[in-house]
């Protein structure tokens, strides 16, 4: 007789998450075998996720909601997945990327680094590589952030294509990430798309002083019934705001932080010129 592991859901979020892909499964009459086929993976690693030895990534948990008809539902294993995943991504995070991926127009502000929307696998992968090497995230935890990064900018490849609006800190192309090959490759990103027809970018530099309105990285977006929501970002948490009273001030922050920063052909001229290796 087959031994059965007995499961303990509440033992942790991935527990929880194998148990209920356990509970599916045997719900339809399936083998590990049988669902491993309609997934396309092996049924062993249909058991190391149920009796939680493995973690799920984002591919897995589309895969089971396509095999279980739970694709774009409000019990998708994706919707699981991401909750789960919020233990290693800022709170509020998760439910602002949803937001991020139907919204007509993206208006954001970025200090520090390029914002994942531009980012390019490699710059993804050595932020993600820092931060398992500090033992931040786990190795699973670090392939997820760079699948996410993907993600969001495939999510905006639509039709119509949303209107993204990007204004840049100085600091973000002033620090250097990873080896010169990745910052050069970063650089053509943002070059690339500042000649988009459906982008604006824009550098605020350091020379605006107190005239910069925004100190902290900020996100305005527009869904498609008009309407406006924004989104900051503590050291913690992630705020997603949808009261006007506090929207709309944020919202004429950056237009005024728009003015102030440098044109767009200025902007690329700068890019330019660090990509060459001009101060």
């Amino acid at each position: 007789m087959v031994n059965i592991k007995e499961l303990h859901p509440d033992s942790s979020p991935q527990a929880a998450f194998g148990a209920r892909l356990r509970s599916s499964r045997e719900a339809r009459g399936w083998t590990q075998d049988d669902l491993a086929d309609r997934m396309d993976y092996s049924s062993k690693h249909i058991s190391a996720i149920e009796t939680a030895r493995r973690e799920s990534t984002l591919r897995f948990a589309r895969s089971a909601d396509a095999a279980f008809g739970l694709a774009g539902t409000a019990d998708s294993f994706e919707r699981e997945w991401r909750e789960l995943r919020s233990g290693s991504l800022l709170e509020g995070f998760p439910e602002y990327v949803e937001y991020e991926g139907r919204a007509v127009e993206i208006r954001l502000y970025e200090v520090g680094i390029i914002p994942g929307l531009l980012q390019t696998p490699e710059y993804a992968a050595t932020l993600a590589e820092a931060d398992l090497a500090r033992g931040m995230i786990t190795p699973e935890q670090a392939s997820e952030r760079i699948t996410l990064v993907a993600d969001r900018q495939a999510a905006l490849a639509r039709n119509p294509l949303p209107q993204v609006f990007v204004v840049l800190d100085e600091s973000c192309i002033r620090r250097p990430i990873g080896p010169p090959e990745v910052m050069d490759a970063q650089f053509s990103r943002l070059i690339q798309f500042a000649g988009m027809p459906n982008s604006v970018l824009h550098v605020a530099p350091f020379s605006m002083g107190v005239r910069r309105p925004l100190n902290y990285p900020v996100t305005v977006l527009t869904l498609p019934n008009r309407s406006l929501m924004s989104y900051a970002e503590s050291a913690q948490h992630g705020h997603l705001e949808r009261e006007m009273t506090f929207v709309l001030p944020m919202l004429a922050a950056y237009h005024q932080l728009q003015a102030e920063a440098l044109s767009q052909a200025e902007s690329v001229t700068m890019i330019e010129q660090l990509r060459k290796g001009i101060p």
